[in-house]
């Protein structure tokens, strides 16, 4: 019996730095999302077919201006009507297939298989945001916008990966010019 408390205490003894560590980590991560939700806004813009709203997306900055990707920046897209996780997929693939990605980028399709594990399907109020710092990704999500705080949603991403899928929006050779004028504070 004393032999099993002892191990035990050991066991609790090596767990606590692990625990620190998690909650920590846990402690940064809120703070992280904290900070880029108070960034300024940079430009918004609406995706359309026909007469139908896909979804609102947001641009923002620390100061609300836009120098390149290389910056700190935030993308937050806001659906406005459902689309599931696979269909997200696609479309990604669509545009990287656009843009030469999928040609250039040898990783292009295990980042395309990690973001069918990591993407929910969304709905009418959902929100998916890409955030970077110091040229590092990370995903966050929240179920619909008048819910609290964002959750982090999967790992920090790595800088090529996050050049290429912010380059969708971002990228002068977007199939979507007009879209990323006015996410980059330009006219509408």
């Amino acid at each position: 019996m004393q032999a099993l408390r002892m191990g035990r205490e050991a066991m609790t003894k090596q767990h606590v730095p692990l625990l620190a560590w998690l909650v920590a980590a846990l402690y940064l991560t809120s703070a992280q999302a904290a900070d880029w939700t108070h960034w300024r806004n940079v430009g918004d813009a609406t995706l359309r077919f026909g007469p139908f709203s896909v979804y609102r997306s947001q641009l923002r900055t620390p100061d609300g201006r836009y120098s390149g990707l290389q910056q700190d920046q935030a993308l937050i897209i806001t659906y406005q009507r459902h689309i599931d996780s696979e269909t997200l997929v696609d479309a990604t693939r669509e545009q990287w297939q656009a843009l030469g990605i999928l040609d250039r980028e040898p990783q292009s399709e295990a980042w395309l298989h990690m973001l069918a594990q990591l993407w929910p399907s969304v709905d009418d109020g959902s929100q998916l945001a890409f955030v970077t710092s110091n040229r590092q990704g990370q995903f966050w999500y929240r179920p619909s916008s008048s819910q609290g705080q964002f959750m982090p949603l999967g790992p920090v991403q790595s800088a090529a990966f996050s050049a290429c899928f912010l380059s969708i929006w971002l990228s002068p050779q977007t199939h979507y010019p007009e879209l990323r004028q006015q996410l980059l504070g330009g006219e509408r």
